[in-house]
């Protein structure tokens, strides 16, 4: 009896220890392994969902690969260590994208990149880089790079890179960039630069540079600039400029400037500690050192600083030390007041000049 017990003991232990290549056997039969020469894949419990190994081309489910090479498309989790091959630039990713440096032709969804994020085409979603978030067409959510994020089209959506964001065409949404925040072309919503910010074409909406902001055509809104702002063409609202504001066309709205302000029209509340200048200006300009009007200009309002010199016609009242116009429609206030045009003996008077 004894030497049965022995003997039967001995085959299950024999048995235990074939079991595991028995099951391994069993699984290298039931599960597929996809095995191709640019789409290596160990996946569980098929070859298009569960969970994967290698460099599966379509994939839906959580996998894990080195480097992506010639994916068609996933969706799920795609674990990455390396960024993806040249060859991959025509892939979507659709889901939760993880790794040093993750990428593809399109990733939607949520993007975490140890050191970055690229995209050769598009990227929607929330993205974040230690180095930098980029890609070769447009970027639409949430980006967040440690450098900086850029795209070689639009920017739409919440961005903050700790050097500066950069759009080859527009720039919306809340855009922050540590040194400076640009597009090629039109920008809007919330920008902020530690240096500047800047457009290629249109600028709109809440604009501050530490150093400045500009637009290479329009300027609208809140602009602000340590040292100036300035706009191609029209720069409209609340302007402030540490030293100066000009605009190539006209100047509209609230602009106060510690040096100076220009523009060939002004129309609005302008005030600069040197001078304003244009060539036809409205309503309200104020100056400690004067107001200038070019040949032929019109000052069409109240102006009031140190000298207010209109090479042209004054329609309205002027204060200031010395008044100077070469045509009087109203009322000059000063020590010496000046109208060229007018009358001898009326020509330069103190206190004060009229003509109507």
């Amino acid at each position: 009896m004894e030497g049965k017990m022995i003997a039967k003991h001995k085959h299950l232990k024999k048995f235990s220890q074939k079991f595991p290549l028995v099951l391994l056997s069993c699984l290298f039969l039931c599960v597929p392994i996809n095995i191709g020469l640019h789409a290596q894949g160990f996946n569980i419990p098929t070859g298009r969902w569960g969970i994967s190994f290698g460099n599966s081309k379509r994939f839906t489910g959580l996998r894990f690969n080195f480097r992506d090479s010639r994916v068609e498309k996933i969706t799920g989790i795609n674990v990455t260590l390396w960024q993806p091959k040249k060859d991959n630039k025509e892939s979507i990713v659709h889901g939760l994208s993880l790794g040093l440096m993750p990428g593809g032709g399109e990733l939607r969804g949520i993007q975490i990149g140890g050191l970055g994020i690229a995209a050769e085409q598009n990227m929607s979603g929330i993205s974040i880089g230690l180095l930098g978030v980029g890609c070769g067409g447009d970027m639409t959510g949430v980006h967040i790079g440690g450098l900086g994020a850029g795209a070689g089209g639009s920017i739409k959506g919440l961005n903050i890179g700790i050097l500066g964001i950069g759009a080859g065409e527009d720039l919306g949404g809340i855009n922050i960039g540590g040194l400076g925040a640009g597009a090629g072309g039109d920008m809007s919503g919330l920008n902020v630069g530690l240096l500047g910010v800047g457009a290629g074409s249109d600028l709109s909406g809440i604009n501050i540079g530490g150093f400045g902001a500009g637009a290479g055509k329009n300027m609208a809104g809140l602009n602000i600039g340590l040292f100036g702002i300035g706009a191609g063409e029209n720069l409209t609202g609340i302007n402030i400029g540490g030293l100066g504001a000009g605009a190539g066309e006209e100047l509209r709205g609230l602009t106060i400037c510690g040096l100076g302000a220009g523009s060939p029209k002004i129309k609005g509340v302008t005030f600069a500690g040197l001078c304003v200048g244009g060539v036809n200006v409205r309503w309200i300009a104020l100056a400690i050192g004067t107001v200038q009007i070019k040949n032929d200009g019109h000052l069409i309002g109240f102006a009031a600083s140190g000298f207010n010199y209109i090479k042209g016609t004054q329609h309205g009242l002027s204060i200031g030390i010395v008044n100077y116009a070469f045509r009087l429609k109203g009322v000059q206030l000063g020590l010496i007041n000046i109208v060229r045009e007018n009358p001898k003996g009326l020509r330069i008077l103190p206190i004060m000049n009229a003509n109507f």
